[in-house]
C-alpha cells in the first residue's frame, strides 16, 4: 500500500524499478557523456566516439543499451545511423544534475541553450 506524505503518494514498485533501471544506465560516465552530447543535437556514432573519447565499438555498445531503454532513438540517413534523445525528461535530469555538480566543483556552468528536449 502506497503511503501519502506531505500530499505526495509513493510511486508504485514498477515505476521505481523503471527509474532505477534508467539511473543504472546513466551511472556509467561514458553513457552520461553520450546523453549530454545528444542533448545538444543529433550525432552519428563516429562523432560521438570522438567527442566522448571512447572507442567506436564501446560507444556503439553504450548506444545500444541506451536505445533499448528508450533513452536514445535512431534513424537511418544513407549508410549512417543518426542518434538523438529519445526521452526529453531524462535530458532535464541530466542537465540539472551535471549543472549542480559543476557549480559545486567551481566549474563554469555548461551552456544549456540549445539542449534538445529541455525547453532551454
Amino acid at each position: 500500500m502506497a503511503q501519502i506524505v506531505r500530499g505526495l503518494e509513493d510511486p508504485s514498485a514498477e515505476v521505481l524499478a523503471t527509474a532505477a533501471a534508467a539511473f543504472g544506465l546513466l551511472a556509467a560516465a561514458p553513457r552520461l557523456h553520450i546523453m549530454w552530447a545528444l542533448a545538444q543535437g543529433e550525432s552519428d556514432v563516429s562523432a560521438l566516439a570522438d567527442r566522448v573519447g571512447g572507442a567506436l565499438p564501446a560507444v556503439s555498445q553504450h548506444l545500444s543499451k541506451l536505445k533499448l531503454a528508450g533513452l536514445v532513438r535512431s534513424r537511418r540517413e544513407g549508410r549512417r545511423q543518426i542518434y538523438y534523445v529519445g526521452d526529453p525528461d531524462v535530458v532535464t535530469v541530466v542537465r540539472v544534475l551535471v549543472g549542480r555538480l559543476s557549480q559545486r566543483a567551481g566549474e563554469p556552468l555548461a551552456p544549456t541553450a540549445g539542449l534538445q528536449g529541455t525547453g532551454a
